[in-house]
């Protein structure tokens, strides 16, 4: 293994705790900040239940944890470290006051890295005193079971910066994908909400059910999206036949700039999917479990059967 680093992880929730996982699973010592407490105390408990899930055995698990520091105090946990790893909740005034504490306490040659889905990271550092060294890694969830993490540059982004954290991801197994240009969403959710938008026209216009959508992608084109990108699939069937189909079909395609009205209407009416037990479909607890369960042996076959 290459040389251990000291890596701090800034939220103990969702998303800190599977990042703290990934590092301390490749041997590096990690600490985590968070303000509220009792994420702290559940951080080792969560961290081994997610190992659990993915197979690891108890040697593998106890090794991970014993890498892993609660810190309740920002100044100690990033004092002395190699990078910083945000993973608070996406508002940007959090993130922002904490990138300046993180500037205050950290030493001046660590990388500062933000995690957000879809707000420019632009925003978010504009404030540093130093804004060369810091970046942003949009991580996919569950950030310990999907491989990708998209490495985004500012305009003040240091080459060095990014090419130390694209090193760093590699190293522990990730798939990083660098992002030369920071825009709202990066390329991986401007992708998924360009579906998504259209997927739910196809709900409000009446043309299918929610539960159609899923099966035509479940059944067809999702089955190769692993190992068959959408342009490689393009190139595929010949860009000439691309160009027919979107001569025929983009018109056609919603395009209005603003969230759908039919969407706008389930959340007004407290439909918000899962976590009310009715959105786009209904889901009892039951089917819950199943689909975090199904979803989670998927990404372990996934890791077995397709190559690096």
């Amino acid at each position: 293994m290459a040389k251990s680093l000291n890596i701090a992880v800034l939220g103990a929730g969702l998303m800190g705790h599977g990042i703290a996982l990934t590092f301390a699973r490749a041997g590096h010592g990690v600490r985590v900040y968070d303000p509220v407490s009792a994420g702290l105390d559940a951080l080792h408990g969560r961290v081994a239940a997610s190992l659990e899930a993915m197979g690891a055995e108890t040697r593998e698990i106890d090794e991970t944890v014993s890498r892993i520091a609660p810190d309740p105090e920002i100044a100690t946990c990033v004092g002395g470290v190699d990078f910083v790893f945000e993973a608070a909740p996406e508002k940007v005034d959090l993130k922002r006051a904490l990138f300046k504490d993180v500037e205050r306490f950290a030493p001046p040659d660590a990388v500062f890295a933000s995690n957000t889905s879809v707000i420019p990271i632009t925003s978010i550092v504009a404030d540093l005193e130093d804004k060369t060294r810091a970046l942003g890694t949009h991580w996919w969830n569950p950030p310990h079971m999907i491989p990708l993490v998209e490495v985004i540059r500012t305009e003040w982004t240091a080459e060095a910066a990014i090419e130390e954290t694209v090193g760093l991801l590699d190293a522990v197994g990730k798939t990083p994908v660098r992002v030369e240009k920071d825009v709202a969403g990066f390329i991986g959710n401007r992708l998924q909400h360009a579906m998504w938008r259209e997927a739910i026209y196809l709900v409000e216009s009446g043309v299918c059910t929610a539960e159609a959508v899923d099966q035509v992608v479940n059944a067809s084109f999702g089955r190769r999206l692993s190992v068959l990108g959408p342009l490689a699939n393009a190139d595929l069937v010949g860009t000439d036949l691309t160009l027919d189909i979107h001569e025929n079909v983009l018109a056609d395609l919603d395009n209005r700039p603003a969230p759908s009205p039919y969407l706008r209407d389930l959340v007004k009416a407290g439909k918000l999917g899962m976590k009310s037990g009715e959105g786009f479909m209904s889901w009892t607890p039951e089917d819950m479990e199943d689909v975090r369960r199904r979803v989670a042996t998927h990404l372990r076959r996934l890791e077995t059967i397709l190559p690096d």
